[in-house]
């Protein structure tokens, strides 16, 4: 995998995750108390052994650049290769990415990499992506896609790519996931092809001026380009609105999907900061939780996801919520199906209360 170049683009469309993405972008925004979402994917490149890896993002990245730092929790901290940003795009890469890539596209040029691997950040999973170049250097095809087989796309996955095959296993189209199907093939939007492939494209976006997204091109040439795919049988999650946010993180508490996420052979590695552990007191009761380092909990804390340094005071109660760090939980305060963001105050005594169907999102200082 020293031949391959990782490129993670971050052109998810945040348009239904809300006010948790107005001053970050989706790829910074917390999961599983003391995770990123933009881990998941680092880390599947690092454990694969690609070690030049870089990061096409929005302007006003500034929580996402604190996140990387210089890329060391990756081992991606390299005078050769290793982590590169891209944060100074004008243009918003959830509707034009091709004039980001161009405007870099030295970058691509002069890398001796021979394969290019361009992933999004908001599919969660734990995958190895050797197998996924090996499949596609015996399949000669031009680009590979990685997809999922679901069983539940009338209900998840809403508003993401669907891969149609042949008998060949070629994708003959693609179309957009309405809710309609419950058994489709979903692209996880991860395309693996040659460097020299993936600059031609750049560049005919460019010249012919009809492609604002490498993908687009990609779907709209199916008949020009050999295009295969992959199939990832492990599980998968799709972060595309504040509902799928509360829902994976729920999943987590399940041990069964937990240990498929959290390999102890594939780790999911983050930031690392120094934290004492959690104090819990002879009042805190804690059932089915994932419960971060730094917290003092007081109160009762029931199937939830705690991150760094969040205070539950005494007598509170909280049941199926998201709460992200530095967050203060005043005592006797009721919280249900509540995604609270970082630094969240609530008060002594507030009862708020959500569903599983639309979670409650509380922002910092809201509630004070």
């Amino acid at each position: 995998m020293n031949n391959c170049l990782g490129i993670i683009n971050l052109d998810e469309n945040e348009s239904k995750m809300g006010e948790l993405v107005v001053n970050r972008p989706l790829a910074s925004v917390p999961i599983a108390g003391r995770y990123r979402i933009i881990d998941f994917v680092l880390s599947n490149m690092t454990n694969s052994g690609i070690d030049s890896i870089g990061i096409f993002a929005k302007n006003k990245s500034r929580s996402l650049i604190d996140h990387l730092t210089n890329g060391r929790p990756w081992d991606l901290h390299r005078k050769k290769d290793g982590l590169r940003v891209f944060n100074f795009g004008e243009v918003e890469p959830a509707y034009e990415d091709v004039r980001n890539f161009a405007d870099n596209i030295e970058f691509f040029k002069h890398s001796h990499k021979k394969y290019v691997i361009l992933t999004p950040s908001y599919m969660i999973c734990n995958i190895d992506y050797k197998g996924i170049i090996d499949y596609h250097k015996k399949s000669k095809n031009d680009i590979t896609i990685v997809y999922k087989k679901v069983n539940n796309g009338d209900k998840e996955f809403i508003g993401c790519d669907v891969l149609n095959f042949d008998d060949l296993n070629e994708v003959i189209s693609v179309g957009e996931n309405v809710g309609r199907d419950t058994e489709i093939d979903i692209s996880m939007e991860m395309y693996i092809l040659s460097r020299e492939v993936f600059i031609d494209i750049v560049e005919d976006c460019i010249i012919s001026g009809m492609y604002k997204k490498v993908k687009n091109f990609i779907h709209d040439n199916l008949d020009i380009l050999r295009v295969g795919g992959y199939e990832f049988k492990g599980d998968l999650n799709c972060i595309n609105s504040i509902k799928a946010l509360y829902d994976s993180n729920m999943k987590l508490l399940n041990r069964k999907i937990s240990k498929e996420i959290f390999k102890e052979e594939r780790a999911i590695y983050t930031k690392v900061k120094d934290e004492a552990p959690t104090h819990y007191t002879c009042t805190s009761e804690v059932v089915n939780s994932i419960i971060a380092n730094g917290c003092y909990i007081e109160g009762k804390v029931e199937n939830c996801i705690i991150g760094r340094r969040v205070y539950i005071g005494k007598n509170a109660k909280l049941k199926d919520c998201v709460i992200m760090q530095n967050s203060v939980i005043g005592d006797f305060t009721i919280l249900d199906s509540v995604i609270a963001d970082k630094g969240t105050e609530i008060k002594k005594g507030e009862k708020l209360v959500g569903s599983h169907i639309y979670p409650l999102v509380l922002m910092k200082k809201q509630f004070l």
